[in-house]
């Protein structure tokens, strides 16, 4: 009986003294370092709005509407001729036509496809038939296409202070 008694005391220690290990999983985290070439005015990273963010807000301008704001996206297209402007995606059928400040900066030719995070105001334009078949000439378009414009076009439009292009 006294063995009994002392294995159910030994059995009672070791189930009221064992405690559940829990372990806290520390996972350390590598924030990824993005590296941005500079173009024009320098500009942070942060805070930019992403092109479904622009594309409702667009959507809720009008004709000489103006804002301040920060966009990052995808370059569609860039002037072929000198890099005075550029086109971005902003995912829902639509696309910025983007210039530069004071034509104070132009982009390389050849980053269709390469993010950009730009800083500058975003404005609802109505452009002129001249003014899209001189886009569509520095765009490289062939005459046939350049004389199917024939009507002032809404467009979507961003004046950039500056520009980070990621790198790769």
């Amino acid at each position: 009986m006294n063995k009994l008694l002392i294995v159910l005391g030994l059995l009672l220690t070791v189930v009221a003294c064992k405690t559940e290990d829990k372990k806290v999983e520390e996972q350390a985290i590598e924030k990824e370092v993005v590296k941005y070439t500079s173009v024009g005015k320098e500009i942070s990273a942060d805070a930019a709005k992403s092109t479904l963010e622009m594309a409702e807000t667009y959507r809720a301008m009008t004709i000489g509407d103006t804002i301040s704001t920060k966009l990052i996206g995808t370059v569609d297209e860039v002037c072929q001729s000198k890099g005075c402007w550029m086109k971005i995606d902003l995912k829902d059928g639509h696309q910025v036509m983007v210039k530069f400040k004071d034509y104070g900066f132009f982009m390389p030719k050849d980053i269709a496809g390469q993010e950009v995070i730009m800083y500058g105001k975003a404005y609802i334009n109505e452009v002129p038939v001249d003014e899209q078949r001189h886009y569509a000439e520095d765009a490289g378009k062939s005459a046939e296409e350049i004389a199917a414009i024939i009507e002032p076009k809404k467009t979507f439009s961003f004046e950039a202070d500056g520009v980070l292009l990621k790198g790769e």
